[in-house]
């Protein structure tokens, strides 16, 4: 009834209503009316300029005149000091449509400014998540690149210390691994059977020193055909391990092993 009201298109019984409810204080209505009536007064300004055609004018006054003759002969059938007070219905009716009209339209603007900036949202979401994913592609090929340069360092250096490891209680191929100070270690082996669902094969470096733990290293699987490259960078001081072994181990690898030696082989 905002609208209606601001307009002084309501009747008594719902104008009396209506200011009863406004003098309850309620922040809400209070809200209301005022944005009725801001927008009642920008109601000129939404009209296109232009002047009423002839046919128009024409049409206009035979309505004046027959709403005049209306009240003049309701003022005469009721007294001379009654008269109509309300509003034609034929000029409520259009406002209230030019306001509904300026209202959808209001309402279809907010709309599409609220699509088109979801839209835009997402697109840039859905950038960010390329560009992540495209850096992650990126680090794993520069890993990839600096993994296969180490290894082919190690592997052609014929300084590099050679270690056979040897199968322990399984029926399983020999291992190779090649030691060189600068750039790792370097494990092979082919047609190496496969560990246990959820397990890895684990590298330890066997310590020379009595009592000494072995100290982890790197852990993975062979792949589907048994290929077995591990590559270990920036080891420890090879002259402090006499041995290499491998175990098998939970994914992820172990702090400790927690299973009986696989493969081992002594520093020579």
């Amino acid at each position: 009834m905002y609208e209606a009201y601001a307009l002084g298109a309501l009747d008594a019984v719902e104008l009396t209503a209506f200011e009863a409810h406004l003098a309850t204080g309620c922040a809400t209505c209070a809200q209301g009316v005022a944005e009725a009536r801001w927008l009642v007064s920008q109601l000129a300004y939404a009209a296109p300029e232009g002047a009423p055609s002839d046919m128009l004018k024409g049409r206009l006054m035979q309505t004046v005149r027959a709403e005049a003759a209306k009240s003049a002969s309701s003022v005469s059938s009721q007294g001379v000091g009654t008269r109509t007070a309300s509003v034609p219905y034929w000029l409520s009716a259009g406002i209230a449509a030019l306001l509904l009209i300026t209202l959808y339209t209001a309402w279809d603007a907010h709309r599409a400014k609220d699509e088109l900036r979801a839209t835009n949202e997402r697109v840039a979401e859905s950038a960010r998540k390329e560009r992540e994913a495209a850096d992650q592609k990126i680090a794993a090929m520069t890993e990839q690149i600096a993994a296969m340069r180490r290894e082919s360092a190690i592997l052609t250096d014929p300084a590099a210390t050679k270690i056979m490891l040897m199968p322990q209680k399984i029926e399983a191929p020999q291992l190779v691994a090649m030691w060189q100070h600068e750039n790792g270690i370097v494990v092979t082996g082919r047609k190496v059977p496969m560990p246990a669902a959820n397990h890895v094969l684990q590298l330890w470096l066997i310590p020379k020193a009595p009592g000494a733990k072995p100290m982890p290293s790197m852990a993975l699987r062979p792949d589907a055909s048994g290929k077995f490259v591990m590559v270990v960078a920036h080891p420890p001081d090879p002259s402090g391990i006499k041995a290499l072994a491998i175990t098998e181990e939970p994914d992820g690898g172990s702090p400790q092993p927690t299973s009986a030696v696989r493969w081992v082989g002594a520093m020579t």
